[in-house]
């Protein structure tokens, strides 16, 4: 098998077309790893540091960046706001008839919706830029200093805000680049590469501080990585029978395929929603920790520690939403694909099942089923630090459960793009 994957990267490389795909992908991945260590003027490094040890939002918005948020570059945000821009997109589709017509009018229809996408991707990242840099402001220390809408301070804000908007923008456009004359998916394999960045560091940490927490990691990170690739690949196949149709002299139909459902069709969105949600209350309880009046100070610390990933509530709630947000994203990805029309439509039935409402409600019994797999799944990998915290007694990661489903992920798409590309110059790609 080894040996295999060797011999397919050889081959890759010895096509000129595909080693400039997957030299220009390094390319442009060297060139936004370049800008995440670019910092905005203004920073107090220290306070940026400790400041990073205590928040669990910006440890979130770190590893969406690629690691930029920690060095607080200017592209600290990422392209996290066109992921953002990206889910509301998804989420008020079926909500307003226009964009729900959009989505089923094919290509047209899915250009004119990446536009307002990539539209709506502006004022979010510029609302998130004015969240981030009022966190680093009253923080304590603060970590910008010359941020405010003051007399003195308005330049240096509008500026802030603008370049960090511009950062975003910029690193979209390096993973749209990546994805039309690169290899594999531009905007993840600009997160794929900010984690990995991120590892030897944490590696070098657990080598000094916690050697048998680095076995113990790596030995639950192999297991799971294998259990994420059977459930990312793992479908339910719903065989379709397609009914003869003549015109003419010609017969057309009489076939029969089948409908790949994916166990997992949510991927790591589930887990960016509830992590995103269980956080909240807690940073902004931490504001209300220091307050004069003693009640109010009790209940912000109790909310906060309630909230801290110390607490075994928090990992409860956030298994249990992880597993709710799952069926809730599933649900909406299913409705949009509009199945039991399409096929009722090409002339498609599945056998035993009469086409139109039968079907519909039949492909949903089955999608409930299958999800209940992944979504229990996705659970438990997100229980993956509180695990490892016990195993191990280090609250330090080498990744993040949630990077580690964006590694692996990322890693599959990218290796079926090259195999396909193999495959149709007639050599033996990756898998077999």
């Amino acid at each position: 098998m080894q040996s295999q994957i060797i011999q397919s990267v050889v081959n890759a490389f010895r096509l000129p077309d595909l080693r400039r795909k997957i030299l220009f992908t390094f390319l442009i991945l060297g060139i936004y790893r370049l800008a995440a260590h670019v910092p905005m003027p203004g920073v107090d490094r220290d306070a940026l540091s400790r400041l990073f040890q205590n928040n669990q939002l910006l440890g979130m918005l770190d590893l969406l960046s690629g690691g930029a948020m920690s060095n607080f570059s200017v592209v600290a945000m990422g392209v996290y706001p066109y992921v953002t821009a990206t889910i509301v997109m998804q989420l008020i589709t079926p909500i307003f008839p226009q964009l729900k017509e959009l989505a089923k009018e094919g290509e047209a229809g899915r250009q004119k919706l990446n536009l307002y996408t990539h539209l709506l991707t502006v004022p979010m990242a510029a609302l998130q830029a004015l969240g981030q840099a009022a966190i680093l402001t009253r923080s304590n220390p603060p970590v910008l200093t010359n941020f405010g809408f003051t007399a003195d301070h308005w330049l240096p804000t509008v500026a802030t805000l603008f370049t960090l908007t511009a950062g975003t923008m910029f690193a979209m456009w390096l993973g749209e680049l990546i994805t039309q004359d690169g290899v594999g998916q531009g905007l993840s394999i600009i997160i794929l590469g900010g984690i990995v960045a991120q590892v030897p560091q944490r590696v070098g940490q657990l080598l000094g501080s916690n050697v048998f927490g680095l076995i113990a990691f790596l030995a639950v990170a192999v297991v799971t990585v294998v259990a994420i690739v059977v459930i990312q690949e793992g479908q339910r196949r719903i065989p379709v029978h397609y009914g003869k149709r003549v015109r003419g002299t010609r017969v057309f139909g009489g076939q029969t395929s089948y409908v790949p459902m994916r166990v997992n069709q949510a991927g790591m969105i589930p887990l960016i929603f509830a992590q995103s949600i269980l956080i909240l209350p807690g940073v902004i309880a931490q504001y209300f920790t220091v307050s004069d009046n003693p009640t109010v100070s009790s209940i912000a610390s109790g909310i906060a520690t309630t909230f801290s990933t110390q607490s075994t509530v928090y990992w409860l709630m956030y298994f249990l939403m992880v597993i709710g947000f799952t069926y809730m994203y599933t649900n909406i990805v299913f409705q949009q694909q509009n199945l039991p029309e399409t096929l009722q439509k090409q002339g498609g039935f599945v056998p035993g099942i009469r086409p139109g409402k039968r079907t519909e409600e039949y492909l949903n019994a089955v999608l409930s089923r299958i999800t209940l797999v992944g979504a229990v799944f996705l659970g438990l990998v997100a229980l993956l630090p509180w695990i490892l915290r016990d195993i191990t007694e280090t609250n330090v990661m080498v990744i993040t459960s949630t990077g580690l489903l964006i590694v692996v992920g990322v890693v599959l798409d990218t290796m079926k793009q090259l195999e396909a590309q193999l495959l149709m110059r007639q050599y033996e790609g990756f898998i077999k």
